[in-house]
């Protein structure tokens, strides 16, 4: 059924848009009227429309939200109208919405979720899917809720590592900016005025801050720039790729990364899998969710060596960039014939060795950007204090 974006009016007059699927556009009418709202022009949506995509915190919250209503007997579509009739930003309350009317025209619930075209994971979408057809949905979204909740924490820790360097770049580049533009400058007057020699490291500070207290628009223009190039070049899948290769290469932080891939990968394997999927499909939702495309063009290699009836632990471990204890654990689940409790044992391990790994970071990185920027100070101190036994000279012949 194709999905119709539209513009109509109440009986007061007040306007709105918004989405709604039906056979044609006079059954859309038909269902708009019913609402008190009157088209006044309609095309069907072809697709290319930008949608949003939930994150991680709002599919917990609707994991979450979900299996507790029908746990508690509520009906599903039911349940999908109480969620979109909450109080929340008007983009996701049209998301529920588009759901609740998907379902009224008795579409599954996964159909439903597939028609928001990439709004909810596929990874969620197979998950439910699974259990429309074998009872239990109320579980299988407890589980994606704990799911989803734990890939948060995770990015909510690498963003909190990654804030407190920013804002200590940010100081430092803006004490270079404040002593270059107008402590500098004054102080080097004196040098200037006395006619005193300035040794080489003086002079090629002084440089600097008359470069940028001069020509700071052009320097401006300069770092837009190469701003905007660095993000059209970043953008491109060849470019996106080399650079996930290369962060696996770092000296220190390579080896960390390692343990959040191998977290993630983890956890989404054992979501997946626990919850009756085959370890194929399994497999091919687990790799979108890792986060790192050079791991992920591997995964085809993956698939199809479990396809051809090689051991899943034998497999992941010719995976570039996966930490080396996932294979041997998983190896361990397989000859015992406990895989599934091993891999839910292995995700709640690496979730921990995650934790850690972010907190190596943020050890790393804070200690380094004070050396940089005690770096930056001392070498402004420096220039300033080697000719100062010129200008006494200077100052004394003058006397």
């Amino acid at each position: 059924m194709p999905l119709y974006r539209y513009t109509a009016s109440d009986k007061q007059g007040k306007k709105s848009k918004g989405t709604e699927r039906a056979a044609e556009p006079r059954e859309l009418r038909e269902k708009l009227r019913e609402k008190g709202l009157y088209v006044i022009e309609c095309a069907e949506d072809d697709g290319k429309t930008k949608r949003i995509k939930l994150n991680d915190k709002q599919l917990g919250e609707f994991c979450r939200d979900l299996g507790a209503m029908l746990e508690s007997g509520v009906p599903l579509i039911r349940a999908v109208k109480i969620l979109s009739q909450r109080d929340m930003k008007p983009k996701l309350k049209k998301i529920y919405e588009n759901l609740y009317s998907d379902l009224q025209s008795g579409l599954m619930l996964s159909e439903a979720m597939t028609n928001q075209n990439g709004t909810f994971p596929v990874l969620l979408i197979s998950m439910l899917k699974a259990s429309e057809s074998t009872g239990g949905m109320d579980e299988a979204a407890k589980k994606m809720a704990v799911h989803y909740d734990k890939s948060h924490k995770i990015n909510q820790k690498v963003i909190s590592a990654a804030l407190y360097p920013a804002i200590l770049a940010v100081v430092t580049l803006a004490v270079m900016l404040i002593i270059f533009l107008f402590v500098l400058p004054k102080f080097f007057e004196v040098f200037n005025d006395l006619n005193a020699p300035m040794p080489l490291l003086t002079q090629g500070v002084l440089n600097l801050s008359m470069a940028i207290k001069n020509h700071w628009k052009i320097m401006l223009a300069v770092i837009v720039a190469l701003v905007l190039v660095i993000k059209a070049l970043t953008s491109q899948e060849n470019v996106k790729y080399k650079l996930d290769k290369l962060k696996l290469r770092l000296p220190v932080a390579g080896k960390l990364l390692k343990i959040i891939y191998t977290a993630r990968f983890a956890r989404t394997l054992s979501s997946s899998y626990s919850s009756g999927l085959s370890m194929i499909v399994a497999l091919e939702n687990t790799r979108d969710t890792i986060g790192n495309r050079y791991i992920a063009s591997q995964f085809p290699a993956l698939i199809k060596s479990v396809r051809e009836g090689q051991a899943l632990s034998a497999s992941i471990e010719k995976i570039d960039g996966i930490d080396p204890k996932l294979p041997a654990s998983i190896l361990v689940g397989e000859e015992t014939g406990r895989l599934d409790s091993m891999l839910e044992s292995i995700a709640d391990s690496f979730d921990y060795e995650a934790d850690i790994a972010i907190q190596r970071m943020t050890t790393l990185m804070e200690p380094a950007m004070i050396i940089f920027m005690a770096i930056i100070i001392g070498i402004i101190i420096v220039s300033v204090i080697l000719p100062l036994p010129a200008l006494y000279n200077t100052i004394g012949a003058g006397a």
